[in-house]
């Protein structure tokens, strides 16, 4: 899918071709959209390598100037997903003309540019343009990382009193998370770093200090992704051993149960041999029988209580 936008005095406009000045969107291009956009003087490889899932961040550049950058966005899938949060290539190729956001899936991360909810965006600045998708990058992770620090405290609770491994791998999944999370933010602290030794983004004062932030929330973007990978990690050591503990005192109140339920078993087993035995001739037997195991199981069940063991 390709979509041409432009911003003119009525906001963001979709156009029906390019034109210069203009932002190209490209998501999941087919073979005949690829070579559509290689026709427009893009690099052929700049289009493969970022929709390619296993792309590192990096910058490359053509002698004709055309620059390509790609970055690690965050992308949020289904609840039951087996990861619910990964990292994504996506592609930002610059030229004379235009500028070209390139991404294997539909993501919601540029959308208010679309809408117009982003301020001083412009398609025909393309430097101030790369920096707001920066920037919009390193807010969209630190959304995310506050949407998984409150999931998993949902499942602290249920944690505390589970005996069962469902909860446990449930975090195992936010875990992997942050790995990816960790793993992208880093690569994209690169490219940033990169960016900020260039002169590029130095010949107006509004695109530095833009570039300033974004670095600033993709450093706290890494620090808030680490503090929360270290804490799950003590977390899901601790909540393990909670889950053994808490299976290990159900088997030992069964294991008291059994002990107990055995002694009745054990008295009227012993009444029940044919020899000769106390009481055999006493009309009241019976009942001298069960006040015997009555007597031996509440003196067990006291031992128990004294030595926690029920």
């Amino acid at each position: 899918m390709i979509k041409f936008y432009k911003q003119t005095d009525n906001g963001i406009t979709t156009l029906s071709k390019q034109v210069s000045g203009c932002w190209i969107r490209c998501v999941d291009p087919t073979a005949e959209e690829v070579e559509y956009l290689v026709n427009l003087g893009l690099p052929h490889d700049f289009i493969t390598y970022s929709l390619d899932q296993d792309e590192r961040p990096r910058i490359e550049r053509e002698d004709d100037g055309t620059r390509l950058i790609i970055l690690r966005i965050p992308i949020e899938f289904e609840a039951n997903a087996d990861i619910p949060f990964d990292t994504i290539p996506m592609g930002i190729i610059t030229t004379d003309n235009y500028i070209v956001t390139v991404c294997k899936f539909d993501t919601n991360l540029l959308d208010d540019f679309i809408n117009g909810k982003s301020k001083n965006f412009s398609t025909a600045k393309r430097n101030r343009m790369l920096l707001l998708i920066l920037l919009r990058t390193a807010t969209r992770y630190l959304n995310h990382l506050r949407q998984i620090d409150k999931n998993v405290d949902l499942l602290e609770d249920q944690l505390t009193l589970s005996m069962r491994n469902k909860e446990l791998l449930e975090l195992l999944k936010y875990q992997k998370s942050l790995v990816y999370f960790t793993t992208a933010l880093k690569a994209n602290q690169l490219i940033l770093e990169h960016l900020n030794k260039t002169h590029t983004f130095r010949a107006y004062e509004e695109d530095e200090d833009l570039l300033e932030d974004v670095i600033t929330e993709n450093q706290q973007a890494i620090e808030m992704t680490t503090i929360s990978n270290g804490i799950l990690s003590s977390m899901m050591d601790a909540f393990a051993s909670m889950i053994s503990n808490n299976l290990n005192v159900v088997m030992k109140f069964l294991a008291s149960i059994t002990i107990v339920l055995s002694i009745p078993t054990i008295v009227t087993s012993f009444y029940g041999m044919n020899v000769v035995l106390p009481f055999a001739n006493n009309p009241l037997a019976y009942l001298i029988i069960i006040g015997i195991f009555v007597v031996i199981c509440l003196f067990v069940i006291y031992l128990f209580i004294r030595r926690d063991w029920f």
